[in-house]
């Protein structure tokens, strides 16, 4: 009985001693820590003057200088018909627009893109024919498969996840934002591509921010997947992949103009 009385007191002083060299380590450590990161006292001890950013002007019309312009209005050679990669045949129109040629198809870059900034201008036909989904429908699709709904929202009720603004679908905007029907829009793009594992997997998802007219109506909205039109978003794995115009086979009319992108990758 004194034997174990003895080695429960023993055992008491060792483990008491190792909890207190602990607790001085994790003091030290906290003392190391706080000399390494002591705050600074001078000015230029947080002053970084490496790398410097690359200088960008903005010319007409708003472009970057170094921006990939798309659509000036003087050709359509930067862009190809999605189903046979044949030459546009939308309008090309005097006032430095394109419109929708119906029934024709919609039309994609010749180029692919990742993430990028985004500029594109459309208007819906002053004169308002059809209503809901078939009045001035078209969508500004980023990597071919996530859509920003192009529509005349104006005095046209629809489903709120696929009026003007809405990322088609998925996310109803936070706000509509439309010119009245026939004058120009502007919708400046944000768009982060989502990124795959070589398995396959989705390891981070898309995410759009949407401005339209000034406006922040969406808000770096994280992609689900695919905007479809039947059926849940799907992330089949991709690369990077064009900018498309939707033609919606409808005489939607709808017109764009001072297209514009800028590569974040």
């Amino acid at each position: 009985m004194k034997k174990l009385l003895g080695l429960m007191v023993l055992s008491a002083v060792f483990f008491g001693c190792k909890e207190t060299n602990s607790a001085k380590v994790e003091v030290n450590t906290q003392v190391v820590s706080k000399m390494i990161k002591e705050e600074p006292t001078k000015p230029e001890e947080t002053e970084i003057y490496e790398p410097v950013p690359p200088k960008v002007t903005v010319g007409e019309n708003g472009v970057p200088s170094d921006a990939i312009v798309l659509f000036d209005g003087t050709s359509l050679e930067n862009w190809i018909h999605v189903a046979d990669s044949s030459a546009v045949k939308w309008l090309l129109n005097e006032d430095g627009s394109m419109t929708v040629k119906d029934k024709t198809g919609s039309i994609q870059t010749k180029q692919n893109f990742g993430s990028v900034q985004l500029h594109v201008e459309w208007k819906s036909p002053a004169e308002v024919q059809r209503e809901g989904q078939n009045r001035a429908n078209s969508g500004v699709f980023l990597q071919n498969r996530y859509e920003v709904q192009v529509l005349d929202n104006n005095d046209n009720d629809t489903y709120v996840n696929g009026q003007v603004g809405s990322i088609y679908k998925q996310s109803i905007p936070l706000a509509m934002a439309s010119k009245p029907s026939g004058e120009w829009n502007s919708y400046d793009i944000i768009y982060h591509a989502p990124e795959f594992a070589m398995s396959g997997d989705k390891l981070v998802s898309g995410t759009i921010t949407v401005i339209h007219n000034g406006v922040l109506i969406q808000d770096h909205y994280e992609l689900e997947g695919t905007t479809e039109y039947i059926g849940w978003p799907k992330n089949a794995v991709h690369g990077d992949a064009p900018i498309q115009l939707q033609d919606h086979q409808d005489n939607s009319r709808v017109s764009y103009r001072n297209i514009w992108v800028r590569a974040l990758d």
